[in-house]
């Protein structure tokens, strides 16, 4: 049996869609819309609004507008950069990290209930598929 690679992609999305459908009730709760928990989720790793807006395949005018969206709300707040001060850093909150944790956790939850439905061993197998698919050439 021959394995579509676009066929495999389409489930992989699916299955974040639907998971990320489930969350939105707890994400909405947090005030957080899909996209702002993304960027929100994405800033210590990225603290530059152009960088997020490279690692999660978006706009950066659509990352200004929820970058300002999550300044408003308390989640995050700018911050010159030492290193060159015409630069402004992104900073989380202390509420901005309880924010994204809790979202995270409410992620996490349904992602362990989907996972809940194949064997521990699959699980460690499709982590080990996951890794590999993930790791440099």
């Amino acid at each position: 049996m021959s394995v579509d690679g676009a066929q495999l992609w389409t489930l992989n999305q699916r299955l974040l869609g639907v998971v990320m459908d489930a969350c939105t009730g707890e994400l909405a709760e947090l005030g957080l819309e899909t996209k702002e928990f993304f960027v929100l989720a994405e800033v210590e790793a990225s603290p530059y609004p152009a960088e997020i807006a490279t690692a999660l395949l978006l706009a950066k005018a659509s990352v200004t507008v929820y970058v300002r969206n999550l300044v408003a709300k308390g989640f995050i707040r700018r911050e010159i950069d030492d290193a060159d001060l015409r630069r402004h850093r992104l900073v989380l909150t202390a509420e901005g990290t309880e924010a994204r944790d809790r979202a995270l956790a409410a992620l996490a939850a349904e992602y362990d209930r989907r996972l809940a439905r194949i064997t521990p061993r699959d699980r460690t197998e499709l982590q080990r598929i996951l890794q590999e698919m993930l790791s440099p050439a």
